[in-house]
C-alpha cells in the first residue's frame, strides 16, 4: 500500500487529524524501510544490549532524582536483571558491562533506600 493512500482520520477515528502530505508520507515510509534494513543487519545481541543500556539509564534517572521513585527504579532494575540473567552467555561483548551496571544499580538502590529511611 502506498503510504499516501492511508486515511489517518479513518484509521484513528479523529476528525481533527491533520491531512498528510503524500510526499512526506512517502519519505517517512522510505526512512522506516531504511531503518528496518539497518536493524536487520545489526547483530541481535548488540540491539538487546543497547535496549538494556536504556533500562540502566531509566533506572539511574529515577534513582538519582531529588526524590527517588523506588517502585519505578525497581521495575527498571528488574527488567535489566531479567535480560542479564536470562540471556547469560548470549550477549557478547556487552554482557560483562551489563552485569557490572546491574550490580552498581542494585547497590545504589539499597544505599538510596537506606538514606531515605534514615
Amino acid at each position: 500500500m502506498d503510504p499516501s493512500e492511508i486515511d489517518l482520520q479513518a484509521a484513528f477515528g479523529d476528525a481533527d487529524a491533520p491531512e498528510v502530505d503524500p510526499a512526506a508520507a512517502q519519505q517517512m515510509a522510505e526512512e522506516l524501510s531504511d531503518a528496518r534494513a539497518r536493524l536487520l543487519e545489526a547483530p541481535v545481541a548488540d540491539v538487546v544490549v543497547n535496549h538494556a543500556i536504556g533500562l540502566y539509564e531509566l533506572a539511574a534517572i529515577h534513582l538519582t532524582a531529588e526524590t527517588p521513585d523506588f517502585d519505578e527504579t525497581r521495575l527498571a532494575i528488574d527488567g535489566l536483571k531479567a535480560l542479564v540473567e536470562n540471556l547469560e552467555g548470549r550477549l557478547g561483548e556487552g554482557e560483562e558491562m551489563l552485569g557490572q551496571a546491574l550490580s552498581s544499580l542494585q547497590m545504589g538502590f539499597v544505599q538510596r533506600l537506606a538514606e531515605s529511611e534514615a
